[in-house]
Parts: C-alpha cells; sequence; structure tokens
C-alpha cells in the first residue's frame, strides 16, 4: 500500500464555509495557484462533482488529469484519479472538523501520489508536502479573505 501524506490547518471560518470553497472547483484557477484549467465533468444528483478535469502546473510535475470525487456527509470529501498523463495515482482527501464553537474549521488534507515516472520515495514524499502545504495556505487565504477583488 502507497504511503500518504497528511498535514492539518485551522481556518477562521464555519466548516460550510470552508466546504463551500473547496467545492467550487470553476474557481481552483483563482486560488490554489498549481491549477490552471478545471472543468466539472459530471454532477451527482445533490449537484456535487463527481468528475473534474484538472489541468495542473506544479514546477515539475505538468499534467492533464481527470478526479473522481466522493462526498461523505457535509465534512469529507476525497478523490481518485480517473486518468492521467503523468501519474499513476493521485489520492487524497479533505477532512473538516468544527473548532471552537463551530466557528472554526480544522481542515485535513491527505495526499498520496505516485508518478508514471520513476522518482525517489523521499522526493515523492517532499513533493506531497509541498502540494499539501500551497493547498491549505491557499485555501486558508481564500476562505478568510475571499476573492480577491
Amino acid at each position: 500500500m502507497a504511503e500518504h501524506t497528511s498535514s492539518s490547518i485551522t481556518i477562521e471560518a464555519a466548516p460550510a464555509d470552508v466546504m463551500g470553497v473547496i467545492s467550487d472547483f470553476d474557481r481552483y484557477p483563482e486560488w490554489t495557484g498549481e491549477v490552471k484549467q478545471a472543468e466539472v465533468l459530471s454532477r451527482d444528483e445533490q449537484g456535487r462533482a463527481e468528475q473534474v478535469r484538472l489541468v495542473l502546473d506544479a514546477g515539475a510535475i505538468k499534467d492533464d488529469h481527470t478526479l473522481a470525487y466522493s462526498w461523505e456527509g457535509a465534512d469529507t470529501v476525497s478523490w481518485t484519479l480517473v486518468k492521467s498523463q503523468m501519474l499513476r495515482a493521485l489520492d487524497g482527501s479533505y477532512t473538516l472538523a468544527p473548532v471552537g464553537g463551530g466557528d472554526r474549521t480544522e481542515v485535513t488534507y491527505t495526499l498520496t501520489v505516485d508518478v508514471k515516472i520513476p522518482m525517489l520515495g523521499m522526493i515523492k514524499r517532499k513533493a506531497e508536502k509541498v502540494i499539501i502545504d500551497r493547498a491549505l495556505d491557499g485555501l486558508k487565504k481564500r476562505v478568510e479573505n475571499g476573492p480577491a477583488a
């Protein structure tokens, strides 16, 4: 089984507000940095994204891939890789937990990446950590500060 990398951050907003930003894939290019394009390909009966195509430019990793999303209640979303040019696996999740009466949220991001080209495990873990840290920082700024004017 592949190893995963995980990190958490506390955001000054209710879980529903945080999940609102996480689930708004069309706006990912505005705040994620690495995601240059996002297109929802299909939605479930509740209107949540089921498959999303993402064009990624993360320096050494440039890719056009599709992810399948699973929604568990209002506080967890996970994804798995459907297809990719460069990646063998891209599995992850966001799990939200209310903090301090529900006006703050602890967000835990877990990620497993496996590329088609040979790469040392240590380098993969470092790349996962960078991706997670950037995503959590971007998410925190987006939720707490709102969209840039």
